[in-house]
C-alpha cells in the first residue's frame, strides 16, 4: 500500500524498554498497583516517578494522567487504570476500558507526541477476558487514527507472552496490510463493533437530535461530500471508508446492495483523486512514463505508458497510483485507448500483479468502461503469460480488450503514426528487430 503515514506494530518484550515519547502504564486508582507492567517501569523510571505519582493524587478508572519518563526511555508516562470484570457489570466494564485507550490517545494528541507504546491496560488478575479487550484496544485506537492521527507516527502494542498470540490473531483485522489480509480476517469481527469512535453501544441511551428536523440526512449528505472531501486528512487511515467494521459485517451478512457497494467505491475514489490534485508529484511526471498522445482511427484519445520509464524498485508506488488517477480522471469521461510499450523492459521495470490489482479496484468505474482497447506493443513470451493469468484470474472483462502488437507496422493499423508520440529508443528497436516502416503504397489505392 506505499508509504503509510503511520506504522503499527506488535511487540513481545517489556513496555518499559520502549523508545517512543511515551508509554503508558496500568494500574490502580491509588497508582500503586504491584503487576508485572507497572513493575518494570516503576523499576526502570527510579523513585521520582513514585514521588511524582503522589502529586496526581489518584487516577480513576478509565481516565489517564500523565508523568515524565525519568530514568525511562520515553520522555513520558502515561498512567491510566483498567476496569474490573464481573459478567454482571459487562458494559460498565467495556465502557471504562474504552475510556482508557481513548484518553491515551487523546494526551499523545494533545501534548504532540510523535509515538506511544501501548500496554494491555486490564491485567489479568483484574479478569477482562484477553480476546475481548483486544479487541476493544485495536478498534478504538484504529477509530482514533483515522479521525485525529494526522501528527502520530507510531502506535507500538506490548504484549507478553501469553497476550502476543491474541494480538497477533486479531492484528490484521483491524490493521490488515493488503487487501487479501482483510478479506481473509473479515469473518473475525465481534457482534459488537461499537459506534464510529468504538465506543460501546448502550441501546437504552441512544436518544439522537437531529439537526435539521425533517431534512433527509442522505440528501444532505450527498450535497456537502464534494466540500467534504477536501477536508480529508492525507494520513493513512484518512482513507478508510465509514464505519469501516459496519460495512465488514454487512458484507458478511450479504445486506449491502449493489447500488450500496457502487456508492462506497465512488466515495473512496474521490477520496482519492482530492488526494491526487493536492499532492505535488512532478517527480511522477518527470519519468514521462504515461502521457497523451493523439487520437484512434476511430477518434478516441490514445494514452501512452513506456514501460522502460518505470524504475519500479525506487519508485513510491502509492503516488504513481495517484498520478495515473490524476492523470486519467478526465481522459476517462469518453471512450479512449492505451498503448503500453514493453520494449526493452528490465525486470525492475515490471509492476506486479498486487499493484495492477489495486489499482483497478480503486479506480471509478468509468476507467473500465471506457477503456476500449489495450495494445501491447513488443511483448515477450513472459509478458503475454502474465498478462493472461492477471487479466483471466484477477480483472473482469479486460482479456477481451488487450491486442499483442509485435510490431509499430501493426499498431499503425490502429493509430496514425502522426497520431502518437513514440519514444526513440522503441523506434531504433522495432527499425531493428522488423525492418523500417513502409507507409501504405498511395499508388496502389
Amino acid at each position: 500500500q506505499g508509504t503509510r503515514a503511520h506504522e503499527k506494530m506488535a511487540f513481545t518484550r517489556d513496555v518499559a524498554l520502549l523508545n517512543c515519547t511515551s508509554i503508558v502504564n496500568t494500574s490502580s486508582e491509588s497508582l500503586n498497583d504491584k503487576n508485572p507492567v507497572s513493575d518494570s517501569i516503576h523499576q526502570l523510571a527510579g523513585p521520582e516517578l513514585r514521588d511524582e505519582l503522589l502529586k496526581l493524587k489518584g487516577c480513576r478508572t478509565g481516565e489517564a494522567k500523565l508523568t515524565k519518563g525519568f530514568g525511562l526511555a520515553a520522555r513520558f508516562i502515561i498512567h491510566t487504570v483498567g476496569p474490573k470484570f464481573k459478567t454482571k457489570y459487562r458494559t460498565a466494564a467495556e465502557s471504562s476500558l474504552y475510556s482508557c485507550y481513548r484518553n491515551i490517545m487523546q494526551l499523545v494528541v494533545e501534548q504532540s507526541m510523535a509515538s506511544v507504546g501501548l500496554c494491555v491496560v486490564t491485567t489479568s488478575k483484574r479478569g477482562y477476558p484477553l480476546e475481548d479487550s483486544t479487541h476493544m484496544a485495536l478498534r478504538t485506537v484504529r477509530r482514533f487514527l483515522e479521525k485525529h492521527g494526522n501528527s502520530i507516527e507510531a502506535v507500538v502494542f506490548a504484549a507478553s507472552d501469553t497476550e502476543e498470540p491474541v494480538y497477533k490473531k486479531l492484528l490484521p483485522l483491524y490493521f490488515p496490510r493488503s487487501e487479501e489480509e482483510e478479506r481473509a480476517f473479515r469473518p473475525l469481527i465481534p457482534a459488537d463493533i461499537g459506534n464510529s469512535e468504538g465506543e460501546p453501544i448502550v441501546p437504552e441511551r441512544q436518544i439522537r437530535i437531529s439537526e435539521k428536523p425533517g431534512v433527509l440526512e442522505d440528501a444532505s449528505e450527498e450535497e456537502n461530500l464534494e466540500s467534504d472531501l477536501g477536508q480529508v486528512g492525507t494520513h493513512a487511515f484518512a482513507r478508510m471508508e465509514g464505519d469501516v467494521d459496519k460495512q465488514r459485517k454487512q458484507i458478511l451478512q450479504g445486506q449491502m446492495s449493489e447500488a450500496t457497494v457502487q456508492k462506497q467505491h465512488q466515495r473512496n475514489y474521490s477520496r482519492w483523486l482530492c488526494r491526487a490534485r493536492a499532492e505535488d508529484l512532478s517527480d511522477i511526471a518527470a519519468l514521462k512514463a504515461l502521457y497523451q498522445t493523439g487520437v484512434d482511427m476511430c477518434g478516441r484519445t490514445a494514452m501512452v505508458v513506456v514501460g522502460r520509464n518505470i524504475p519500479v524498485t525506487l519508485l513510491d508506488l502509492e503516488k504513481a497510483l495517484l498520478y495515473f488517477i490524476h492523470v486519467m480522471d478526465h481522459i476517462t469521461a469518453k471512450e479512449y485507448v492505451m498503448v503500453y510499450f514493453h520494449t526493452l523492459t528490465a525486470e525492475h521495470n515490471h509492476l506486479d500483479s498486487e499493484f495492477l490489482k489495486n489499482l483497478h479496484d480503486i479506480v471509478d468505474y468509468k476507467f473500465k468502461k471506457n477503456l476500449k482497447a489495450f495494445y501491447f506493443v513488443h511483448p515477450n513470451f513472459r509478458s503475454k503469460v502474465s498478462t493472461w493469468f492477471f487479466t483471466t484470474f484477477s480483472v473482469s472483462g479486460m482479456k477481451e480488450k488487450v491486442h499483442y502488437l509485435d510490431s509499430l507496422q501493426q499498431l499503425f493499423t490502429c493509430i496514425r503514426p502522426e497520431q502518437i508520440d513514440i519514444p526513440p529508443f522503441v523506434l531504433e528497436y522495432d527499425a531493428r528487430v522488423n525492418g523500417p516502416y513502409r507507409p501504405p503504397d498511395s499508388s496502389s489505392l
